[in-house]
C-alpha cells in the first residue's frame, strides 16, 4: 500500500519560513512526477512545485517563484519544500502528490497518490 507522508507545518509570522517534507512509502518515485498542491479557504486546489523525477527540474507557481525551493531525495524516497518570505496569502493546507503515469505536472488530475495534508498558517 502506498502512502504519502506529510510532517512540517505549522503557524509562522509573516517573513519566516517553514520546511515541508513528504516521505512516500510502498513505492518509489525516483522516475515519476512528484509535486506540491496547497488549497486556501474557500479555494480550490492549486500547484505550487514540483518536478517530473528526481533528477528534473522543479518548476514553481509565479506566486512563489524565488522564494520557495523544491527538492527530492531518491535515498530518502522523499520531498521537500522550503518555504522563506512567507505572505499571509501562502496560509492554506499543503498537500504533496505522486504520479504513477505520465500528464501535465500542474493537474491534480495527474497524481495518483495524495498525503494527508500539512496546515501552513502564515500571521501578518
Amino acid at each position: 500500500q502506498v502512502q504519502l507522508v506529510e510532517s512540517g507545518g505549522g503557524l509562522v509570522q509573516a517573513g519566516g519560513s517553514l520546511r515541508l517534507a513528504c516521505v512516500a512509502f510502498g513505492r518509489t518515485f525516483s522516475s515519476d512526477s512528484m509535486t506540491w498542491f496547497r488549497q486556501a479557504p474557500g479555494k480550490e486546489r492549486e500547484f505550487v512545485a514540483g518536478s517530473r523525477w528526481s533528477i528534473g527540474s522543479t518548476e514553481y507557481a509565479d506566486s512563489v517563484k524565488g522564494r520557495f525551493t523544491g527538492s527530492r531525495d531518491d535515498a530518502k524516497n522523499a520531498m521537500y519544500l522550503q518555504m522563506n518570505s512567507l505572505r499571509p496569502e501562502d496560509t492554506g493546507v499543503y498537500y504533496c502528490a505522486a504520479a504513477e503515469t505520465i500528464g501535465p505536472l500542474r493537474s491534480e488530475y495527474t497524481y495518483k497518490y495524495w498525503g494527508q495534508g500539512t496546515q501552513v498558517t502564515v500571521s501578518s
